[in-house]
């Protein structure tokens, strides 16, 4: 309803929160939409949780200090998204007060399955600053991704239903119930985002999402010892590892500031050399509004392969292991061939496969 509202109403906000710059090298879309759609999972989540808070003791105190924490950096999101003159450092800090509530209100990152790391991690200074660049990480990780329709918001839906599928598992009913709140209200913004991009996500919406992903993750881990810690780096993996790749991408392979943006994450190669090709190889057609749209799918197929094996061998450290792995390999292999322009035959799609010939 509040993604609907948004949508509706764009006539009087569309100057403020409309994305209108479509010359930086990120954009992907051609026409300017709402960035904050953030306001609607929000509210979607909210909603949810209060329906079900008075049910359940816990989950009465667990949500409302999630949500209080959850702010310094929804808030920070959310004015780039209306003013565009909140600077990534900005945000990033932001990012790690958040880290920083949670910690202080519910705990934080107590045991990663190394000893000395434990040890370490007893030391109440060295937990802090952890789980603030681990959580504030994360954070900022998903916003990484958000750069294609139903994007960002289907991978953020997949993770919060893995997240609540454990939790049920293991008979954390908070943590399912959150999950389940957090999935749910992602699906209602995603009936506007996807697949004709009527409004995005915004940095306020995935800072919201990534920040309770990444606390729901560790606060499964910290209640629940039978989960492996590995399971909360397994389900967070895609959007932390295109983080890493294009810090490592931009400073020691293109010798780049890593804050700059570019056009070479991994959503933006399979959208221009597996995608647009298919319409723009005859330059009387032009790119139809759903060529952003059909990008997604690839990256969710992609991310399934370690978030499938993490829901179901969660409390496996070796099976959780080899699903980080496979993930990677498989993104490197893809990113490798992609920006060769090797592409395989059998990725793209049907209308121009079958004329061309896997190299």
């Amino acid at each position: 309803m509040v993604g609907g509202l948004i949508v509706a109403s764009e006539r009087w906000h569309g100057v403020f929160t409309g994305d209108s710059d479509m010359k930086k090298p990120q954009a992907m879309h051609a026409r300017a939409a709402p960035r904050v759609g953030g306001l609607a999972v929000v509210a979607g989540s909210l909603a949810g949780l209060l329906v079900l808070g008075p049910s359940n003791m816990t989950l009465t105190w667990l949500w409302p200090v999630l949500f209080v924490a959850a702010m310094p950096v929804f808030v920070a999101g959310l004015l780039e998204d209306i003013t565009k003159d909140v600077g990534s450092g900005k945000r990033l800090l932001a990012a790690f007060a958040s880290a920083a509530i949670a910690w202080w209100l519910l705990g934080g990152v107590s045991r990663v399955g190394w000893s000395w790391a434990d040890w370490l991690l007893s030391f109440w200074p060295v937990s802090l600053v952890f789980t603030m660049v681990a959580v504030g990480g994360c954070t900022h990780a998903l916003n990484i991704i958000d750069g294609m329709n139903g994007l960002a918001g289907m991978i953020a839906t997949l993770m919060a239903a893995s997240l609540a599928l454990v939790a049920l598992q293991v008979q954390d009913i908070p943590i399912f119930l959150i999950a389940a709140a957090l999935a749910s209200a992602t699906l209602g913004f995603l009936v506007w985002n996807f697949p004709f991009g009527r409004v995005f996500l915004g940095d306020g919406g995935a800072y919201f999402l990534g920040f309770m992903l990444a606390e729901l993750a560790v606060q499964l881990v910290v209640r629940n010892p039978s989960v492996s810690p590995f399971y909360a780096l397994a389900v967070l993996f895609y959007p932390v590892f295109e983080t890493m790749f294009s810090i490592w991408r931009r400073r020691f392979k293109r010798g780049t500031p890593v804050d700059q943006p570019d056009a070479l994450h991994l959503h933006q190669l399979v959208f221009r050399r597996l995608v647009r090709v298919t319409f723009s190889r005859d330059r009387r057609h032009a790119v139809p509004a759903l060529c952003n749209a059909m990008t997604s799918p690839y990256l969710w197929f992609l991310a399934l392969i370690g978030l499938v094996p993490a829901t179901i061998w969660w409390d496996n450290a070796w099976v959780l292991c080899a699903s980080i792995a496979a993930f990677s390999l498989a993104y490197l292999w893809l990113y490798a061939r992609l920006v060769s322009w090797r592409r395989p035959s059998w990725l793209l799609l049907p209308s121009i496969g079958r004329n061309v010939r896997r190299k």
